[in-house]
């Protein structure tokens, strides 16, 4: 994507700049970071900064349908950027968080036939390649 701000007005957000620069930290940021993640990281260059906008923020991006939450831990909320259906494995020893394809399509197709789907969402926790590698 070459212009956020745009793609934010396509999607009837004011791009004001710590929006975009949110944003851009989503879409480039591959790790689901969490509000605090987010927060670090962008503090620097914007120094008025606060939790509650990065909060307040992500909730506008979600209620546009250009972001979701996740919550793979139940006190934990993590964000992402990528709308696509798929799936996520985190790591129970380094805590990564990482994508991979699905094919929810046919999945439970006659079995939930008579309900209406409002999110689909695919975790799996266990141990990554990188962790079982060095153990």
């Amino acid at each position: 994507m070459n212009n956020v701000g745009e793609f934010l007005k396509t999607n009837g957000i004011k791009p004001s700049y710590q929006r975009i620069k949110i944003y851009e930290y989503l879409m480039n940021n591959r790790e689901h970071p969490t509000v605090e993640g987010i927060y670090s990281a962008l503090n620097g260059q914007i120094p008025t900064l606060s939790k509650t906008t990065v909060y307040n923020t992500l909730k506008i991006f979600i209620d546009k349908g250009i972001a979701m939450a996740i919550t793979i831990d139940e006190n934990e909320s993590r964000f992402d950027a990528q709308m696509d259906m798929h799936g996520h494995f985190k790591c129970e020893h380094c805590h990564k968080i990482y994508d991979f394809k699905v094919n929810f399509e046919n999945a439970l197709e006659d079995e939930l036939d008579d309900f209406e789907i409002l999110d689909q969402q695919m975790f799996f926790y266990g141990i990554c390649k990188h962790c079982r590698e060095k153990s």
